[in-house]
């Protein structure tokens, strides 16, 4: 288990959701600048899923991902301590390609460890569970069916074996039909899945954690709720979007030390 907090100095940050990639150069700037001034002062960073918009293999080209890549290299060089939990549009990180032993993986160009997902943390004192939050929404019955597939051994090994700009063309459609679904249920008045509170509960009584970290539901906020007697806690992490449409910009790290935890803009 992860410990952080034996040192009185550690500090611990928390994102999600960035959805980087050339796609979207705007909330790709306001993240970077954003990490730049966060991470300086973190001893510990977890980036819990979906930091790319999609990814086709650690072959794939993108100066964004690259930049990104780049900047948590650094960050490693530094001693911090960079850790990555799969999301649903980055599940391919670190996982390796048929035939290209040359490709260095995410991990060995960031320098960030990749953890299981849902992984447990000793943080100042509390077990702390951290997850992506895509497989606590057991509701939505026709995703969680989508998600075994694409994240079995087989699905992944044919994948991976086709061409990369093959495997770049079905990474979008995948995506299309992903925005296609939500503004469908936008339309008909319905919001994105969201995590079951059952399924929440068993994931913290398993794991004895008095708190959960994730994000991938969009939606920032601090619930509390009661298991098995005991108040426990969950952390929803904000995704990232820049300011458009007349919408403002979205986007915060959850940041915690001895003194607590808070939310960081």
């Amino acid at each position: 288990m992860i410990e952080i907090g034996r040192n009185p100095a550690d500090v611990a940050l928390f994102a999600s959701d960035m959805h980087l990639g050339e796609h979207d150069e705007a909330t790709a700037t306001q993240f970077l600048a954003a990490f730049d001034r966060a991470a300086a002062a973190a001893t510990h960073v977890f980036l819990l899923g979906d930091l790319f918009e999609a990814w086709a293999g650690d072959d794939q080209p993108d100066a964004v991902a690259s930049a990104f890549i780049a900047r948590q290299r650094a960050l490693a060089r530094q001693g911090v301590a960079l850790f990555v939990v799969r999301g649903n549009r980055d599940f391919l990180l670190d996982v390796p390609l048929p035939g290209a032993p040359a490709v260095a993986s995410f991990s060995q160009r960031s320098g960030a460890a990749l953890l299981d997902d849902p992984s447990l943390l000793r943080l100042f004192g509390r077990r702390v569970l951290i997850a992506h939050g895509d497989a606590l929404c057991t509701g939505d019955l026709d995703y969680q069916r989508a998600r075994a597939i694409v994240r079995s051994r087989d699905w992944q090994a044919d994948f991976l074996a086709r061409p990369l700009d093959e495997r770049m063309a079905i990474a979008r459609q995948l995506r299309d039909t992903s925005r296609r679904v939500q503004a469908a249920r936008a339309l008909e008045g319905g919001e994105p899945g969201d995590v079951d509170e059952a399924a929440v509960a068993a994931a913290l009584r398993d794991a004895d954690a008095k708190a959960l970290v994730h994000g991938h539901t969009h939606r920032p906020a601090l619930h509390r709720q009661e298991v098995d007697g005991t108040m426990r806690e969950r952390w929803v992490l904000s995704d990232w979007q820049a300011a458009r449409n007349g919408e403002p910009a979205r986007g915060a790290f959850l940041r915690a030390d001895r003194e607590g935890w808070r939310t960081l803009r």
